[in-house]
């Protein structure tokens, strides 16, 4: 018999990405049972290593940004989006010591963000704009609020150590602002479903040489995610155990983001919708000026295992 091929999937500790952790740990209770792969959850510090590593083909396939995963199929790495991994699942939040009482206060302030090609970068963009303030690098003219990309493990620390208040806060996926406002260093501003209700955000993508090999593995995966976004939606108590230790978080952190709203992230529907992705690089190339071109998403979104997998 043939060995298994083993599958590797890039990720962040972020609960964006928790589909893959309650999976692995089905597989690993043998709750579960793969029978054309082995799945390797391989964990990165920041959004430039997983395009790195999609780039050099050091993964098979990654749960990553959205805009990104568009951005490096218009550069030429060839590969399909299959599946959402979740919707919504971001906060804004804002630093205790830099009295931010409404987004007009964050003018003259340093913002965080996770990454240029990034939904909280579009989001955020989009709640200054329609007050008529600009965000942008440092480097930029006539800017009235600066952004500067930090690996979301770094965000906390950040907001901890700015004792001037210079930072305004960060927009990131959770559960880093949980973290930073259990500290008592950050406080919610605003949640990212309020920005744009069940937004999507991270994607899971395959890099097509490895589907075209292996589709029955790649079939049981995404099966496997979509019942496990399922599974979290519905019982946010046990997962917010799995996802403790996934993610190296406190639990009660986990539990708050999966429960406080109940809509705060959302795991059960992860169809990926072609008008959502659309609606994202339509953006960002009118409004945001950070991609120069439209891609053709029927060449880069691959419904076939999202279909066989019930996602809808």
């Amino acid at each position: 018999m043939a060995e298994k091929p083993v599958i590797k999937i890039g990720y962040l500790k972020i609960t964006d990405h928790f589909i893959l952790g309650v999976t692995a740990r089905k597989l690993q209770q043998g709750m579960e049972t793969f029978q054309h792969c082995t799945l390797e959850p391989v964990v990165k510090n920041g959004w430039n290593e997983v395009a790195d590593a999609l780039s050099a083909k050091s993964l098979d396939g990654a749960l990553v940004l959205a805009p990104t995963a568009m951005d490096l199929f218009k550069s030429g790495v060839d590969l399909k989006l299959l599946l959402l991994a979740h919707k919504s699942g971001s906060v804004l939040v804002k630093n205790k010591r830099a009295n931010i009482n409404s987004v007009e206060d964050f003018a003259g302030k340093t913002v965080l963000i996770p990454y240029q090609l990034s939904i909280h970068n579009m989001l955020f963009h989009k709640l200054l704009s329609e007050k008529g303030l600009k965000p942008g690098r440092a480097t930029e003219k006539g800017i009235d609020v600066t952004l500067e990309v930090v690996a979301p493990f770094q965000m906390p620390e950040a907001l901890e150590y700015d004792e001037a208040g210079e930072i305004g806060g960060f927009i990131v996926a959770e559960p880093f602002g949980s973290q930073v406002i259990a500290s008592g260093h950050g406080e919610e501003f605003e949640l990212s479903k309020n920005l744009w209700a069940k937004h999507p955000c991270c994607v899971f993508v395959m890099r097509t040489e490895v589907i075209e090999k292996n589709p029955e593995a790649i079939q049981e995966i995404c099966t496997s995610f979509v019942r496990s976004g399922i599974a979290i939606d519905a019982q946010p108590g046990p997962a917010s155990i799995i996802g403790a230790d996934f993610l190296s978080q406190d639990k009660n952190i986990i539990l708050r983001v999966l429960t406080d709203p109940p809509d705060r992230i959302l795991t059960g529907e992860l169809y990926p919708g072609k008008e959502d992705l659309d609606i994202i690089q339509k953006y960002m190339m009118d409004k945001m000026n950070i991609m120069t071109s439209l891609i053709d998403l029927d060449k880069f979104v691959d419904t076939r295992f999202a279909d066989a997998a019930g996602a809808k």
